[in-house]
């Protein structure tokens, strides 16, 4: 068994971001700049847009915080975003979810400028991704595909089974691994938890793509012997004995999990610091094309 550690992936990433951007600024053009708008003081939120702004120091980008009350009016926000999408010393921008019950997430993340839509979420990024056209993709599936890569696990013709059919990991990664390329090119079940025959499915499985945010939902008895495994769950658990008073689990029962696969990732360190590096690479990928169009 190896573990694709996709925290030392991220970093070789962020360190090939920082070697253009150094290129970028001995030629005097500006470097990428992010933005985020965060509403509320919800905790994870809270951690994760740190996470990117840290992120964005260390690969030499200029970063941006936009904080409001989780009170705000949708107006307020939806201004906000007009102004970001017409500011141009900002290359991308992302709204962090989840946002307030009385915000229409759909409307705002319509309202993003999908040349600065470095999450991937707008409908024009996820239809041209789905043709195959060149898009932002979305940044947990993009991490995925490229953790895969960098560690050359073979894809082709593998039976990938993706547990989980959201529009930010399941749906998306569902499509991408069954693009023609020779880094995807699998034959895709995707599964839900109203499927029938779970067990059956994820046993004939090459690879298990889990984006569920059931604690330990796939165990040992559900997987073949060098399955690969990718668990993108990330789900609080109380645990008194820990000094914060809750534990990080992961879709996979790691311990006996573990035992059966090749290759598995790690909960936290395998997919989470893949996405803020793609997140990046989307951020800088936004750059170059404002440089174009200029």
């Amino acid at each position: 068994m190896e573990i694709l550690d996709g925290k030392k992936i991220s970093n070789l990433i962020k360190d090939e971001i920082k070697n253009e951007v150094e290129k970028m600024i001995s030629k005097n053009i500006r470097p990428p700049h992010l933005a985020a708008i965060l509403v509320g003081d919800d905790g994870a939120s809270l951690t994760y847009v740190s996470s990117k702004v840290k992120a964005c120091e260390r690969v030499g980008f200029k970063s941006s915080l936009f904080r409001f009350n989780k009170k705000i009016s949708e107006r307020e926000i939806l201004l906000k975003i007009d102004k970001l999408n017409k500011d141009n010393l900002i290359d991308g921008y992302i709204v962090q979810l989840p946002l307030p019950p009385h915000i229409n997430e759909e409307k705002i993340l319509l309202a993003v400028d999908p040349k600065k839509d470095v999450d991937g979420f707008h409908p024009t990024n996820f239809g041209r991704m789905a043709l195959d056209m060149d898009a932002f993709i979305p940044a947990t599936p993009f991490g995925i595909v490229e953790l895969l890569k960098r560690y050359q696990i073979n894809t082709i013709g593998k039976h990938c089974v993706v547990i989980g059919r959201s529009h930010i990991v399941g749906r998306p990664i569902s499509i991408l691994m069954s693009q023609k390329s020779e880094n995807t090119n699998s034959t895709v079940t995707l599964i839900h938890s109203r499927s029938n025959n779970i067990k059956e499915i994820t046993k004939s499985a090459d690879i298990i793509i889990s984006a569920l945010g059931i604690p330990e939902f796939l165990k040992a008895e559900m997987v073949k012997k060098n399955v690969v495994i990718v668990d993108v769950g990330i789900t609080r658990v109380l645990d008194k004995s820990k000094p914060k008073g809750y534990s990080i689990k992961g879709d996979v029962d790691f311990k006996t999990v573990s035992k059966k696969a090749s290759f598995i990732t790690p909960v936290p360190g395998g997919v989470g610091p893949m996405t803020i590096a793609m997140l990046l690479k989307n951020t800088l990928k936004a750059r170059k094309l404002s440089i174009q169009l200029n």
